[in-house]
C-alpha cells in the first residue's frame, strides 16, 4: 500500500524542481539576450552551453514522465 503523504511530498518536490529549472532557464535566456553578438556567439560554442542545451532537451523528455506520474498520483490507491 502506498503512503499518500510521501507520494504527495515527492510530487511537490518534483514540481518545485521543475519550476526552478524553468525559471533559471528563462533567466539564462534573458541574460544571453543582454550580451553583445560576439560574446553571445562565443558563449554558444562552449561545452557548457552544449551541456545546458542537452539538459533542456532532457528536461522536456522528463516532463512527459512527470505528467505520467501526476496522473498516477490522481488515481485512487484502492484502484492500484
Amino acid at each position: 500500500m502506498r503512503n499518500t503523504n510521501q507520494l504527495e511530498l515527492a510530487q511537490s518536490i518534483i514540481e518545485s524542481l521543475v519550476e526552478h529549472t524553468r525559471v533559471v532557464s528563462d533567466l539564462i535566456a534573458l541574460m544571453a539576450q543582454a550580451l553583445d553578438q560576439d560574446t553571445s556567439k562565443a558563449l554558444t560554442k562552449t561545452p557548457q552551453w552544449e551541456a545546458y542545451l542537452e539538459s533542456r532537451r532532457q528536461m522536456e523528455r522528463t516532463k512527459e514522465e512527470i505528467d505520467k506520474f501526476a496522473e498516477f498520483m490522481k488515481q485512487d490507491p484502492k484502484e492500484l
